[in-house]
């Protein structure tokens, strides 16, 4: 017989430990092997007289062993949080997971091929939604709405740092908290594209704040992680991302990698912990702040035909792209890397929609963005264990 020592007795003190092993021991012994014997040698003469002991030693062990095991309902709970905890993990790593459908809309007729490309995107209607497959319906994404949305963040401090990509992305997101044609959308698009600048609005329904930051280079980046860090502030959630500006001035992939190792280093030591511990969980030498979620933009597909200057389309070309995505994977980085950003794959989401989905190869339709923001705000539910 085999007798499992539960962890919950190492925890008592040596003297009652010594005491309970030795009590239990024996009473194994009485309880369990007496009867084990004598229904075995009643086997063969008396097969429910064994059934009967083999009941009844179950039963003993139940009733001598259970003081020493965690009740069901704690059991249970735990078993419960395991598997909850499963299911957010899992939905974390498919929230990405988006299906377009591109179709040409009522004016496609008037368009004829000697028209300017830059405004194919016009004549084509899109629709976005999360894959159609079982793992993704039990996470239940889900468009939010206005309401939704402010309430989610409500009262929260938002940056949005990088280049055009992080301008339409912070557009996008704007719409949807104002409502796109609500007046004070049409003051947000005037200041918000002023060429190269930054840009701030307090929606005063619920008290977000939003900082738009210029910083189309990383070592923008790190230097404005470096002033939080410095001012010992934190935003509550902040979505960065650069990298096309780079390609186009440097066009070096290497030094693209180097920057991004510095700004990693710098966002860790902003906020060193573990992407496997609860965002709220304090960590020891941390600088005081409020929870934080971060998220980086990653870079669209570039559509090198559809380039509107000759530089672009000879130093923006797909072996440059690819090398700079690697860089991005090499850095660490990602979450989805073991780093402290969560991507938001605007390299998926622009593959699926397609040439249709842009009017420059570059600049995407305000479906991706809106379908980027809305990716960013389900993933927030899930890291603030929230439900609609």
């Amino acid at each position: 017989v085999v007798v499992f020592i539960p962890k919950a007795i190492k925890e008592k003190k040596k003297g009652h430990f010594t005491g309970a092993v030795q009590l239990g021991a024996a009473a194994a012994c009485v309880v369990v092997l007496v009867p084990m014997g004598m229904a075995g040698w009643h086997l063969s003469r008396n097969k429910m007289l064994f059934f009967s002991g083999a009941l009844f030693i179950s039963l003993a062990i139940c009733v001598h062993l259970t003081p020493y095991f965690p009740s069901v309902p704690d059991f249970v709970t735990s078993v419960s949080s395991a598997v909850v905890f499963d299911h957010r993990s899992s939905c974390i790593n498919l929230v990405n997971e988006i299906s377009w459908e591109v179709k040409p809309n009522a004016s496609f007729h008037h368009f004829n091929n000697t028209q300017n490309s830059s405004s194919i995107a016009d004549f084509y209607d899109k629709r976005w939604d999360w894959s159609d497959s079982y793992k993704l319906k039990a996470c239940e994404f889900t468009k939010l709405s206005k309401s939704d949305a402010s309430d989610l963040l409500n009262g929260s401090w938002v940056v949005i740092a990088g280049d055009s990509q992080a301008r339409l992305f912070t557009l996008s997101l704007l719409n949807l908290i104002l409502g796109p044609q609500s007046q004070r959308m049409d003051s947000v698009r005037a200041d918000l594209f002023k060429r190269h600048s930054d840009y701030s609005v307090l929606v005063n329904e619920t008290g977000m704040k939003l900082d738009f930051i210029w910083a189309p280079y990383v070592m923008n980046l790190t230097n404005l992680v470096m002033n939080f860090k410095t001012q010992k502030n934190c935003p509550d959630v902040m979505i960065m991302g650069a990298g096309l500006w780079h390609m186009l001035h440097f066009t070096n992939a290497s030094d693209y990698d180097l920057h991004l190792h510095i700004l990693k280093t710098q966002v860790v030591s902003l906020l060193p912990f573990s992407t496997e511990l609860a965002m709220n969980e304090p960590v020891t030498g941390s600088v005081p702040i409020k929870s934080s979620h971060l998220f980086w933009l990653g870079m669209p597909v570039l559509i090198n035909g559809m380039l509107n200057t000759e530089e672009k389309r000879a130093k923006m070309n797909d072996a440059m792209w690819h090398a700079y995505d690697k860089a991005l994977g090499d850095s660490k980085l990602l979450r989805q890397t073991g780093g402290p950003l969560f991507l938001l794959d605007f390299q998926s989401l622009t593959w699926n929609c397609g040439p249709h989905c842009t009017s420059d190869g570059m600049h995407y339709d305000g479906a991706i963005y809106e379908a980027a923001v809305q990716i960013m705000l389900n993933t927030l539910l899930i890291e603030s264990h929230q439900t609609l």
